[in-house]
């Protein structure tokens, strides 16, 4: 049985004997895995439930729409417009919840200052907030009735709140003015962080209460797009999100059947979450295929050069020792019970270098956040004077990443010490006990 303990102060005695080695081994190693780890949490944030956007698995999204004209002698693409939300999407059927946003800047101020900033605003509706689950720090959303009526009652983030009042605590009630316009706290949220893209805004106000809302925008003849609209969809489960995409589809066949009205191209729409993540444009060509052997091969690349440097130093490192192997093998070590060890010891130096680089991971995601998360955003999306990049610790710290370390420090021990650890233990007795080193 494998004595953990003794092996060990073996390593530790070893790594003191050869500092230099030591320190290439675990350099090496928590290099490798940092920059693995980097792009880890990146997808990690893009792609796993986080806050608010915990339902990411069962969440579709409808972004532009194509609309031909009927003697084809003409087309447009665009979000939807309110006759598109209001005559097609609202009376669907086979959701649990559906909502319609637009985004826009809001230069905020507390009534009666002259100093204003400019805010990032999502005008929604109310089911936005039973697709992403906020956490309300006082308040609530804007009723169905605030909505219906176009009040100006608006949801705000708990940074937006310190900013404008100081606090965010007892802001419920109070007024700020928005593009000019007085508007009322109904709710304070925890501030979501800009990684989340499809759910954060520092305000969140009914579109309802904007001035044409339910006008096209741009007058292109085309009756559903044009207004700026994009849509998300909670369904329960994939029969009810098969159910969507069928009455959907069966939607646009019924409108491009008669012949009179502007056709209507969805591009295989809505979309998961997942497909938004990784297909920029909903009408492109699209395989998983393509985009698996893409990051196989970026992953191949991060781990293989360095299990290649370091399985040449082991390999240099166990030709001293083959005198030391010789002679535990004249003494009865089995090849087995010696390849185990030499493992265990090479695991120990990669958990090291791993946790280091777990750490360098963190530190560079948190210090270099602003860049490093620009990868996660287009290049032409607008960033306020109130917003900042928050990097949380669900992002950070999720299970799935101390997961992914282990692993990768598993696989670089494996592909990096185990071929030259063999092929010293195959060497016969006689020439390891006569090996000079």
């Amino acid at each position: 049985m494998i004595d953990i303990r003794k092996i060990a102060r073996l390593t530790v005695r070893q790594a003191r004997a050869d500092k230099a080695y030591t320190a290439l081994y675990i350099g090496g190693v928590a290099l490798s895995i940092a920059t693995v780890l980097i792009f880890a949490v990146i997808y990690y944030v893009r792609i796993a439930p986080i806050y608010p956007e915990v339902n990411r698995d069962r969440t579709l999204y409808l972004d532009l729409v194509r609309c031909v004209k009927p003697d084809s002698t003409s087309s447009a693409m665009a979000n939807l417009s309110y006759r598109g939300l209001d005559e097609w999407i609202y009376r669907l059927e086979n959701v649990e919840a559906v909502s319609a946003k637009k985004g826009g800047t809001m230069a905020v101020s507390v009534n009666g200052e002259n100093r204003s900033m400019d805010a990032e605003a999502s005008y929604t509706d109310v089911d936005f907030f039973k697709i992403y689950e906020f956490d309300f720090i006082e308040g609530s959303c804007f009723s169905e009735a605030d909505f219906n009526s176009g009040i100006k009652r608006a949801v705000i983030a708990e940074s937006l709140a310190r900013k404008l009042f100081g606090t965010a605590e007892g802001v419920t009630g109070r007024e700020f003015m928005g593009d000019g316009e007085i508007y009322t706290v109904a709710g304070v949220v925890k501030s979501p962080s800009r990684l989340t893209r499809s759910s954060f805004a520092e305000v969140y106000a009914p579109y309802t209460a904007t001035e044409g809302y339910d006008s096209q925008g741009w007058n292109v003849g085309a009756p559903y797009i044009g207004g700026g609209y994009s849509v998300a969809f909670l369904v329960s489960d994939a029969r009810q999100e098969k159910a969507l995409r069928h009455e959907m589809a069966e939607f646009v066949r019924k409108n491009n059947a008669s012949g009179d009205n502007w056709s209507i191209d969805i591009f295989n729409q809505p979309r998961t979450h997942l497909l938004s993540v990784f297909q920029r444009f909903p009408g492109n060509d699209f395989s998983w295929l393509d985009i698996l052997i893409d990051n196989i091969l970026v992953l191949l690349a991060l781990l293989l050069v360095p299990a290649i440097n370091i399985s040449a130093m082991i390999a240099g490192r166990m030709d001293s020792r083959l005198s030391e192997i010789g002679i535990r093998k004249a003494f009865g070590a089995d090849r087995r019970g010696l390849l185990s060890q030499i493992m265990w010891e090479n695991l120990l130096l990669t958990l090291t270098g791993g946790m280091i680089g777990l750490v360098a991971a963190w530190v560079v995601l948190y210090v270099c956040r602003t860049w490093v998360f620009d990868l996660l955003l287009s290049t032409n999306e607008p960033v306020h004077d109130t917003t900042t990049i928050t990097v949380t610790g669900e992002m950070l710290f999720a299970p799935a990443v101390f997961l992914a370390a282990l692993l990768l420090c598993v696989a670089l021990n494996v592909l990096s010490a185990f071929i030259p650890a063999w092929r010293s233990l195959r060497h016969p007795i006689v020439d390891s006990l006569n090996e000079k080193r």
